[in-house]
């Protein structure tokens, strides 16, 4: 299950990710900058699975060409 994050401010107003467990408590707190980049980074379970179903097609080789006589 993915993490529910709320977006927070620092003082200084830093986009920040909160995380809370259960019941509500703070669990983590990440800079948003650093989430984001690993969001972007990391694939998902769907993206994997499309990934190892499809697998890669084999190059074809190339035709030969006929070219005109003169």
């Amino acid at each position: 299950m993915p993490l529910k994050r709320t977006v927070m401010r620092s003082s200084k107003g830093t986009k920040l990710y909160a995380v809370r467990d259960a019941k509500g408590r703070f669990k983590d707190i990440q800079s948003y900058k650093k989430a984001h980049s690993m969001d972007i980074k990391r694939k998902s379970k769907a993206e994997l699975a499309k990934a190892k179903a499809k697998p890669k097609a084999k190059a074809k080789p190339k035709a030969k060409s006929k070219k005109a006589k003169r």
